[in-house]
């Protein structure tokens, strides 16, 4: 027999063997048993167990003394080795001696199994450039203390690299330990493509189990792959939007290369600008740096001419120009045009203010007509709509020359007002040059000037005046270019004393008031009369005669008559209607 045992290191193995001996009669004959055990086929058997009926030996000073256990039966033997070790991976022979029934061998390959340690893989740290000509060294991956010898794969992004000349190489060694484990170390070279910067690599570790073949694979890896630029992109990084003379602006390059490449920037006949590294600063701008900004790369790897190009517009606004310039004199009634320009690089938007109103629009403002009105400080404003940072203003300062102008509708005043009271009267003349005011007052000496002020176009006098007669007074504005006049008069009134006059209207009130009070005092007193009458306390007089009539009324009426006689007598009826009331006779 030629068989095998596969055991982990460590365990226990059971190597069997089997016979059957009979004699003759088909008994059962005396068996002697013995194992040897030898290292390899070059090398001499040694016996490790001898055993009969009688008696079972384990040879001493040998690797299996005290290790090893021998049972058998009719149908065969079996070897126990505990505790496995690496050094008993060899062959195993049994050898049964039946006597009369003849001998017989049998042999076994133990074999033991240690699986290794999980494998490291290690990139390197440096890049990798695609300019070189031979596969360069990517990684290298270590697996220990395996038994037998495990085996390493290589694989890019999932997928095993097999050595190919030229551009996969893959380097083994192989170390046995003192303890007799096997150790692998595979190193990859590989030639790298710009594809590879992306590209993940790994290495798997394979080995013998009892019965299988497993796997273990690594961390995966991604390399730094060196290449040189093959495109540059040049753009403004700051400011945003169009760009104003005073500005900051920053140009950054930028290309596809690893490392990043610095870059030389330059504009037109300017072939090499201070920069930093992949930006260029331009602090502050003006018009004279628009241009064409180029950059490239400093490669070293290539002679390739790569770059970058972009425009670069510096926007500008010149300080506005007005014409007439400063200020300029109008005779009233003329015209004047003037204007306000500013030389720009895009298009202006010009606006005319005076006492921050706006009096018109466009580049062109136009004055018509010339009244004191139109004098003063114009100011035109030019703006850039697009770029609302950009703008500049000048301004016009307009004189009005012409004669003195009075400052109000009315040129002659007349005025009211009692002799010895005081009179202030005004005067306020315009014009250019400055007029001066005089007065000239007819009616009176006592006078004087209480205010006297002006401005650059304006003058205004204020004299008080006493009233003592009639006055006549003129306010006299002139200057070189003519002569205004205001005149006042006053009518002086004399002062009154004495009470105010009746009035009619008032008569009239009065005397309506009298009649009433009048009437209600008789109607009491006719009451009060015949209230004594009926009381006899008022008898009829003797001299003349009396009569009373009597007649029905109605409720509350009240009449009263009387009767007159030729001698004058008068006779007084009075009757109250509250139920009828008889005479003081008739009772």
């Amino acid at each position: 027999m030629d068989e095998s045992v596969e055991v982990y290191l460590g365990d226990s193995a059971q190597i069997p063997c089997q016979y059957s001996f009979t004699d003759a009669n088909n008994e059962p004959s005396f068996v002697m048993i013995q194992w040897f055990v030898r290292r390899n086929r070059n090398s001499s058997r040694m016996r490790i167990f001898y055993g009969d009926g009688s008696q079972q030996i384990v040879d001493n000073n040998t690797d299996y003394t005290g290790r090893i256990q021998v049972t058998s039966d009719q149908q065969g033997t079996q070897l126990t080795i505990q505790k496995v070790q690496l050094s008993d991976e060899r062959e195993f022979f049994c050898q049964v001696n039946g006597l009369a029934a003849g001998t017989a061998e049998g042999k076994t390959h133990l074999r033991v199994f240690a699986p290794p340690q999980a494998p490291v893989i290690e990139g390197v740290s440096t890049g990798i450039s695609v300019t070189n000509e031979i596969p360069s060294k990517v990684a290298s991956c270590e697996v220990q203390n395996g038994f037998p010898k495990p085996n390493i794969t290589w694989y890019r992004n999932g997928m095993p690299l097999i050595s190919t000349p030229g551009y996969v190489n893959v380097l083994i060694l192989v170390t046995r330990e003192p303890s007799a484990f096997f150790s692998v170390q595979s190193t990859l070279e590989y030639k790298v493509t710009k594809e590879d910067k992306d590209a993940y690599f790994s290495c798997e570790v394979s080995f013998y189990v009892p019965g299988a073949v497993r796997t273990v694979e690594s961390n995966t890896i991604n390399i730094t792959v060196h290449y040189p630029t093959t495109m540059v992109e040049l753009w403004k990084e700051s400011p945003q939007g169009l760009v104003k003379e005073g500005d900051t602006v920053e140009l950054r390059c930028q290309g596809d290369g690893n490392p990043p490449s610095p870059f030389i920037f330059s504009r037109e006949q300017e072939l090499d600008l201070e920069s930093s590294s992949d930006v260029l600063v331009l602090s502050p701008v003006s018009r004279k740096d628009s241009g064409i900004y180029q950059c490239r790369p400093l490669d070293i790897d290539t002679h390739m001419d790569v770059k970058g190009e972009m425009q670069l517009t510096v926007h500008y606004l010149d300080p506005a120009v007005v014409v007439p310039k400063d200020s300029e004199v109008m005779l009233k009634g003329e015209d004047l045009t003037a204007t306000c320009n500013a030389l720009s690089s895009l298009k202006t938007s010009t606006v005319w203010y005076k006492d921050r109103k706006q009096v018109g629009k466009g580049h062109t403002l136009h004055l018509q007509d010339a009244t004191y009105e139109t004098k003063g400080e114009y100011i035109c404003e030019v703006t850039v709509p697009s770029l609302p940072a950009l703008h500049t203003s000048g301004s016009v300062h307009i004189i009005v020359q012409g004669a003195p102008q009075l400052v109000g509708a009315d040129q002659e005043v007349q005025l009211e007002e009692a002799t010895g009271r005081m009179v202030n009267l005004s005067c306020e003349a315009e014009g250019y040059p400055l007029p001066t005011i005089s007065w000239n007052i007819v009616g009176s000496q006592d006078w004087h000037e209480v205010v006297s002020k002006a401005n650059e176009h304006i003058i205004h006098s204020v004299v008080s005046v006493k009233v003592t007669s009639d006055i006549s007074a003129q306010c006299n504005a002139s200057s070189d270019m003519g002569t205004e006049v205001k005149t006042f008069s006053i009518k002086a009134i004399p002062r009154v004393t004495t009470t105010a006059p009746f009035s009619p209207a008032e008569g009239s009130g009065v005397i309506i008031v009298v009649i009433i009070l009048c009437l209600l005092l008789l109607a009491i007193l006719g009451s009060v009369l015949y209230f004594l009458h009926k009381k006899g306390k008022i008898p009829c007089g003797r001299s003349g005669k009396q009569e009373i009539t009597k007649e029905k009324t109605t409720k509350d009426d009240i009449v009263v008559e009387m009767k007159t006689n030729t001698k004058n007598e008068e006779a007084v009826l009075l009757k109250a209607v509250n139920g009828d009331k008889k005479g003081p006779n008739d009772q």
